[in-house]
């Protein structure tokens, strides 16, 4: 698995270097600017993720032009474009293909100092684990799609998707983080463990303290779960371990593959009182959910 990271890190020199990712999917909303925010937003969470700097994004553009309306691709990209300004960056051009299902997402490059950025092999035995914006999109997308999501909770949903990363990493860097990973299609669980093993260290994640879309507990009872889901219990099925004190929906919310998720950060005791005030400032959404311990690399689900 090794880091398993979805940004590389480039040196330019002693002083700078640069930071690249891409990323795209299909229409996870159906009103279209939105999705081209929450696309865009998603995109950029990797280059927050290690603690950089946007500088420029290009578009990565499939639509089925001869059979929908170029008004809803104009108003995916607007979307996007009105996302990159937000993260202080530049669109500088892109790539469209005809394709029979729409797609959209960002390459991405950032730039950080090359002995300054965060990377997901640094939590160490003592951390605190830090979890930004809550979990369980995945399901209520999966909702959504058979239309059972109320107009108030689609609303909430779109908005916490589309929200930057960018207020959550200024942040943890200003805190002094150890490590961190950006939650999305793994769930919570898999980029823990992915954390966990590249840092070579255990976690314990308290289910009852992670942030979580409540509705997204009775959508899972009525089985509106992702496929990506049992994907990610069979990745974890090894190395991650649930207790049974854990309420099986739950449990398996922990699972969920999130889209434009939040941050988890790794920090120290001592930087933790200092994380938290500036989450707060940033009317973050967070919650402290557990710990890092010495042991075997793999997660521990606590109730």
């Amino acid at each position: 698995m090794e880091s398993a990271a979805d940004a590389c890190i480039i040196r330019i020199s002693d002083e700078l270097a640069i930071v690249q990712s891409l990323d795209f999917f299909t229409p996870v909303v159906d009103d279209p600017y939105e999705f081209g925010q929450i696309a865009a937003a998603n995109s950029l969470s990797d280059i927050y993720a290690v603690g950089a700097k946007p500088l420029c994004a290009m578009n990565i553009v499939c639509f089925p032009v001869k059979k929908r309306p170029v008004k809803i691709l104009e108003k995916i990209l607007q979307g996007g474009i009105d996302k990159i300004h937000e993260a202080g960056a530049l669109l500088a051009g892109g790539h469209s293909v005809e394709d029979r299902e729409p797609k959209y997402g960002l390459s991405v490059t950032g730039l950080v100092h090359p002995e300054r950025f965060i990377s997901n092999s640094g939590a160490m035995p003592g951390d605190v684990l830090v979890l930004t914006k809550p979990v369980g999109t995945g399901v209520l997308a999966t909702a959504h799609k058979a239309g059972m999501l109320k107009d108030d909770l689609l609303q909430r949903m779109i908005s916490v998707m589309k929200r930057l990363n960018k207020y959550a990493s200024e942040a943890m860097q200003k805190a002094g983080a150890h490590a961190a990973t950006d939650i999305t299609g793994f769930g919570l669980a898999g980029h823990a463990l992915e954390m966990a093993v590249a840092s070579g260290c255990r976690m314990e994640i308290h289910a009852s303290r992670v942030p979580l879309f409540r509705e997204a507990l009775d959508f899972m009872k009525m089985g509106m779960i992702p496929e990506g889901d049992y994907a990610n219990r069979r990745f974890c099925t090894k190395l991650v371990h649930v207790s049974g004190q854990v309420p099986q929906e739950l449990a398996e919310l922990m699972f969920d593959a999130q889209t434009s998720g939040g941050l988890l950060i790794s920090i120290g005791p001592e930087g933790l009182e200092s994380l938290m005030a500036s989450l707060d400032a940033a009317n973050e959404e967070f919650g402290v959910v557990g710990r890092v311990v010495a042991g075997t690399p793999g997660i521990e689900i606590l109730p």
